[in-house]
């Protein structure tokens, strides 16, 4: 590479170093890089972005973009503006795409949500007649599940089969057979 230019700080002068040896395929020089880069790109990024989190899915998405991207740095140039660029578009990126979903969803308040899932089927049953609640109580565990989760909680086959930890075939065969043993409990009783 010859020398480093003298406008560049000691440190950027080693990652220059370090990139060129990578490009070369010198491993360790390119493990070394990374290292030294990561406390000085995660502070670029974190200045930029208030979430922490979404910081952090930056920093990672930049050392994936200067991985795929390392063979695109030029020796005669310094490396400090190189990867900057990348970190900034990174970022623009990231906030582009907060600003898009933030504009097609509206944040709900904490009173919007009634009640917790688990607590939504016991408010369900409690609705029923104390004749179909007694005889769901003598369903077999997954029939009553089955019936309760389609028919009490109305919940489409696809979520109630998912929700049983099972195939929506054979939640529908545990619901029919449930619903077949309520009809008989229940005209028994009625008649």
């Amino acid at each position: 590479m010859g020398e480093v230019e003298g406008d560049v700080s000691p440190q950027e002068a080693q990652w220059q170093i370090w990139m060129a040896g990578a490009q070369r395929g010198d491993e360790q020089a390119y493990e070394s890089l990374l290292h030294a880069l990561v406390p000085s790109l995660r502070g670029f990024v974190r200045r930029r972005l208030s979430d922490p989190h979404a910081a952090e899915d930056v920093v990672q998405a930049v050392l994936l973009s200067i991985h795929r991207a390392r063979h695109t740095w030029r020796a005669e140039r310094p490396f400090g503006p190189w990867w900057r660029a990348i970190a900034r578009n990174a970022v623009i990126d990231a906030a582009r795409r907060r600003g898009t979903r933030a504009a097609r969803e509206v944040p709900l308040a904490a009173d919007h949500e009634a009640f917790g899932v688990d607590c939504a089927a016991d408010v369900a049953t409690e609705e029923l007649s104390p004749a179909l609640r007694d005889a769901l109580e003598q369903l077999s565990p997954t029939q009553r599940e089955a019936v309760e989760l389609l028919h009490v909680e109305d919940l489409s086959v696809a979520e109630a089969a998912a929700r049983a930890r099972t195939t929506p075939g054979a939640l529908r065969v545990r619901a029919h057979r449930g619903v077949a043993v309520l009809r008989r409990l229940l005209g028994r009783e009625s008649g």
